[in-house]
């Protein structure tokens, strides 16, 4: 009686707009990484934003296994309505395929919420040898690794990492042989091309911004499908596939993205009232104007859209880390 008791308090709702029931006891929002990180930021801006409709909501950082530990947290807790985890493409796209063996399956075990925000990220060169090389454009860039292979090379922040795959994704479209230099984590990575040790990375547009700004990068085009906001003059990957000599990077389209997600058999009306507090929150102007300063995109969306939009992101960084080899124990 008390399971169905709280079952009952967290979903009392009126998704048509009238007052939400709070739920029995706080909702807990489990963050996988480190406190301060961009999910840990976003995380704790949406809770104050959400108190009014859900109550209170608690922001528990949860780091471990490349963010498995926090997500099982959330895949084992019961479905009422009290545990969620800002979930990433790290953890339901590509650990999954990257580790031997990971606690939770990413579709079976959840319920897709919403999806929060998208990061894009950008393939920097160090500006000094983009402009020795002559490279100012990804046409530029591919006619040079096709004339030399094995030239050149990139930094990422590990083996698996979005930036790994996104060159290891380059390379397969452009027809081209570069050389990966893993670092341990993104800023060595960064430093790395910095000094002019590698000579290009698939970075993270905000961590990369500030040195595109300073003129140290230079910004060849950013991997999503569409420009960024934050850079609109820096072409797309996929805008070079526009030529027949570069078709194949037609359709280029990897990013950064993070997401809510409740335990599975979440019931219904409770996702329904998580999904519009959620949404509600993302399209007010001040969580937009914070996710701007963290150059990312809010891309909030119904459960179902997130559900297939997950089963898309699973699929695609399947075939990615099988084709870099990448594996972790």
């Amino acid at each position: 009686m008390k399971r169905r008791a709280v079952l009952g308090a967290a979903a009392a709702v009126a998704v048509s707009g009238a007052a939400f029931a709070q739920p029995a006891r706080p909702l807990r929002l489990i963050v996988p990484y480190p406190p301060g990180g961009p999910l840990d930021v976003v995380a704790r801006a949406l809770a104050e934003k959400v108190k009014d409709t859900l109550g209170t909501v608690v922001v528990e950082n949860r780091a471990g296994a490349g963010g498995n530990l926090g997500a099982d947290a959330v895949a084992k807790a019961a479905p009422d309505g009290t545990s969620i985890v800002m979930g990433a493409v790290a953890t339901h796209a590509i650990n999954p395929w990257l580790y031997a063996k990971i606690p939770y399956d990413p579709i079976r075990d959840f319920t897709p919420i919403t999806l929060v925000a998208q990061v894009p990220n950008v393939l920097v060169m160090n500006a000094d040898t983009a402009a020795r090389l002559g490279i100012s454009s990804v046409a530029d860039l591919v006619s040079y690794a096709r004339r030399n292979p094995g030239k050149l090379n990139y930094g990422s922040g590990g083996n698996g990492s979005a930036g790994h795959l996104a060159g290891e994704m380059f390379k397969s479209r452009a027809g081209v042989f570069m050389v990966h230099i893993p670092y341990a984590g993104g800023n060595p990575a960064q430093l790395a091309l910095l000094s002019g040790q590698v000579d290009l990375n698939f970075d993270n547009l905000a961590a990369a911004s500030a040195n595109i700004k300073a003129g140290k990068l230079r910004a060849i085009a950013v991997t999503t499908a569409r420009r960024s906001s934050a850079m609109p003059d820096v072409p797309t990957i996929a805008e070079a596939g526009r030529s027949r000599e570069f078709a194949g990077l037609a359709g280029f389209d990897i990013d950064t993205w993070f997401g809510l997600f409740g335990p599975a058999r979440l019931p219904a009306e409770v996702t329904a009232r998580l999904n519009k507090a959620f949404v509600d929150a993302l399209n007010a102007p001040d969580i937009r104007a914070r996710l701007a300063t963290l150059l990312a995109e809010p891309a909030p969306m119904a459960p179902e859209q997130f559900g297939a939009f997950v089963q898309r992101e699973l699929a695609k960084y399947q075939s990615l880390v099988k084709l870099s080899g990448a594996t972790v124990e």
